[in-house]
């Protein structure tokens, strides 16, 4: 049994760590190529966990391999577009100036509901509404909207001195102190403490601290109620 529980947890790390060299982006829209990686890694991880008779090196040694090729391709891609033509394809204008490509969609293999649900899950539901529509590569529909169909933005209000949003910046996560988010704050360690000091709570306590310039410092603690 402990050998089973050994050989399951140290594929699981492999994979975990294959994925992380992989990218960010792998993990979040996958391309045609990077699904079929992720697939192939999943079936071959799986095989030396079913028998203790397949050595462990069978399993590692093919992921390893595939990892390999995936980002040696990825940098290839980087370099050569028509190797990434081939790799990754190329985005497809299915609607352009509210007219919606019809050869296009068929060779996409994209049909009307397909597109309709798309533009609906993207809050335009009228194509008329639709200035330009990207089929990109990793199956998303990009939308760009006709000027008249947009949301008024403050530009467009010439609102001026508006409130700038800023990332807040997260200085205690559940009783530690992160010290390159209080950097970037501006702030100081002796104005936390003191801040902390008005409260009569230590950072230990804390399970979250927040702050940004506009709305300054949130603070809750463990198993309480929010306070400010």
């Amino acid at each position: 049994m402990l050998v089973f529980v050994a050989r399951t947890l140290v594929l699981y790390f492999i994979v975990v760590i294959s994925m992380r060299i992989m990218g960010k982006r792998q993990i979040g829209e996958m391309q045609p190529s990077e699904l079929v990686i992720a697939i192939m890694i999943s079936d071959l991880a799986s095989v030396p966990m079913q028998s203790v008779d397949i050595p462990l090196v069978a399993g590692v040694v093919p992921v390893l391999t595939l990892i390999v090729a995936e980002v040696l391709m990825s940098y290839a891609s980087l370099k050569n577009r028509f190797l990434r033509r081939i790799i990754t394809g190329e985005p497809s204008v299915i609607i352009y100036d509210g007219h919606v490509n019809e050869k296009e969609l068929r060779k996409q293999r994209f049909n009307l509901n397909d597109l309709l649900e798309q533009l609906r899950i993207n809050n335009t539901p009228n194509i008329a509404d639709v200035e330009m529509a990207v089929l990109e590569t990793n199956g998303q529909l990009s939308i760009l909207q006709k000027v008249q169909a947009r949301t008024v933005t403050v530009k467009d209000m010439n609102i001026k001195n508006a409130e700038v949003e800023q990332l807040p910046c997260m200085l205690i996560s559940d009783g530690d102190l992160v010290k390159s988010e209080l950097k970037r704050s501006g702030k100081s360690e002796e104005w936390l403490f003191n801040e902390l000091k008005k409260k009569k709570v230590k950072i230990k306590d804390v399970f979250i601290a927040s702050y940004d310039k506009n709305n300054g410092l949130f603070m809750q603690l463990k198993g309480e109620e929010d306070i400010k």
